[in-house]
């Protein structure tokens, strides 16, 4: 079955305007142009709009998007099983702060004091929340949204307890990351490895299937992004650098 350039507007709700747009840019061309320029789409094209609009309902931008339709590897039922993950674990994130919200209200009216396990959890979705604005946009075009998304569920679902512990690790990191650097000790020393275990064990709290290779390339982005390089140089620098070299030396 086809459909004019109005008529899949319709069907999708996106407008003939961006419709356009898209076939300028080549997201989306239509199956066949008529001799009087209409414009005619087709199931292919039917099936690539659906995964263009999944991959926008979770912000990706559309050269992103292209990039990852136009790959020949690209496995549309893998991409629905990814998207239907970040999706479960949207709702999971926007579930808990809107119960965190509803129950803050009613202490509020009633003039309760709220427990503290309860005011954590709306904390930790700002956490999140924050982490997303600062750093989602380059980790979901490395690792995927499934990836992001699922590591942002893993720190919703730690109790203070575990909360505490995973900052404790990352405080401990740095300062002996720190102390490292300013001995001049080698990244492939004993120290070195330490830092190396302090780091995998930190990460694994909140990213579930961390192997060598990505545990690698997640240690190259902190010399890679200065935002990144900045957190771990911010009182001895090299730090950052020190943690990329151990990383990847240790790291098999």
């Amino acid at each position: 079955m086809e459909y004019s350039i109005r008529e899949l507007s319709r069907l999708s709700g996106v407008s003939t305007r961006t419709l356009r747009w898209y076939d300028e840019i080549g997201l989306l061309k239509p199956g066949r142009v008529a001799d009087s320029g209409y414009r005619y789409y087709g199931p292919a094209q039917v099936d690539r709009l659906q995964d263009i609009l999944y991959y926008r309902a979770l912000g990706v931008e559309l050269a992103r998007i292209k990039e990852c339709l136009d790959m020949p590897s690209f496995d549309r039922l893998a991409a629905l099983r990814e998207h239907l993950a970040a999706l479960q674990a949207q709702k999971t994130r926007l579930e808990t702060l809107i119960r965190s919200v509803e129950e803050t209200i009613g202490c509020e009216e009633r003039k309760e004091t709220m427990e503290d396990e309860k005011k954590f959890a709306a904390f930790k979705e700002k956490l999140v929340a924050d982490n997303e604005a600062a750093h989602g946009k380059e980790a979901r075009a490395k690792y995927g949204d499934g990836a992001v998304d699922a590591a942002n569920a893993s720190v919703m679902g730690l109790s203070r307890e575990q909360y505490d512990a995973w900052n404790e690790l990352d405080a401990e990191l740095r300062r002996r990351l720190e102390a490292a650097v300013t001995a001049g000790l080698s990244p492939d020393s004993e120290e070195g490895k330490a830092l190396y275990e302090l780091h995998r064990r930190w990460l694994a709290v909140t990213v579930k299937d961390l192997t060598p290779a990505k545990h690698r390339g997640i240690a190259q982005l902190y010399v890679l992004d200065e935002r990144f390089t900045a957190y771990y140089d911010r009182a001895v620098p090299g730090c950052a650098q020190f943690l990329q070299d151990a990383v990847d030396c240790w790291a098999k």
